[in-house]
């Protein structure tokens, strides 16, 4: 019987986030401790893997983040990328645009964050925000949203092309929850600066906010997603690094052959006397 993998259990087939347990576990660890044991393997792998995807030069990874506040984006970063070595990521965050990125195309400032080859890049938000975010506000017709879910099709199949692999991982949190870590911020004055009161805003639109979850996730479906339980944090991260794990294995990175000959190089450095 073959084990299924990460991939296989959390990706969105059927999308009904009301089917979906944002405290659950399916596949993998049950425990923290469990969970941070094997991080570290993780780890280790996903070390040796971007270096020779750096190495390389040729490909890229880029991983999407989209959830709704305090669903862990920021703690998903800092977790899972800390494992591996900074040069070799690029992060990019998408908050509301600017006047001068709302007079360009919605991709346009996607288009120049995009990671290099031989980078894994990360989105904090991402070009879904552009369709999320009017969705629930009214700031744009059905016809424009659809042309949109289109148009973001589109440019993952263009990235695929490019040799981006893309990997979404909708990081799916209980209200419950959220209403805690907000008042956990509240309650400690260092994570004052991380509150906004705007944040209470967008919870009171939480149906709505779900439903144009449910139409992205639906409709822009050409590269798949994968739902991560995001109440427990530790499962959280121990689900986003064996996606980014399993994807990078599928790449299989290969280290390039050099390009002079290693026995004279051996042979000049034996011999050499730098200071003679």
């Amino acid at each position: 019987m073959t084990r299924k993998s990460v991939r296989d259990v959390l990706r969105l087939t059927a999308v009904d986030l009301s089917a979906l347990d944002p405290a659950g576990r399916p596949i993998g660890p049950k425990t923290k401790k469990d969970a941070a044991e094997d991080l570290l393997a993780t780890g280790a792998e996903l070390e040796d893997l971007q270096e020779a995807l750096y190495a390389e030069d040729a490909r890229a990874v880029l991983l999407v983040l989209q959830g709704m506040d305090t669903s862990g984006k920021g703690g998903t970063i800092r977790h899972v990328l800390g494992l591996v070595n900074p040069q070799g990521v690029h992060i990019a965050s998408f908050k509301k645009p600017t006047r001068a990125e709302a007079r360009h195309h919605f991709l346009w400032r996607v288009r120049k964050v995009l990671p290099e080859p031989g980078r894994i890049g990360v989105f904090d938000r991402s070009h879904y925000e552009d369709v999320l975010v009017p969705k629930v506000e009214g700031l744009r017709t059905a016809a424009e949203l659809r042309a949109r879910y289109r148009e973001i099709n589109e440019f993952e199949h263009e990235l695929a092309e490019a040799g981006v692999a893309v990997l979404k991982c909708f990081l799916h949190i209980s209200p419950e929850v959220q209403r805690e870590r907000l008042l956990a911020r509240l309650d400690d004055p260092r994570k004052h600066w991380k509150y906004n009161p705007a944040d209470i805003d967008a919870r009171s639109k939480w149906s709505k906010y779900q439903q144009a979850y449910t139409a992205a996730l639906k409709n822009c479906s050409a590269t798949p997603w994968y739902a991560v339980p995001a109440d427990r944090k530790w499962y959280r991260n121990w689900a986003v690094s064996r996606l980014l794990l399993e994807t990078m294995r599928e790449l299989d990175p290969k280290f390039p052959p050099p390009a002079y000959d290693i026995a004279a190089e051996q042979a000049r450095l034996r011999t050499d006397d730098p200071l003679r």
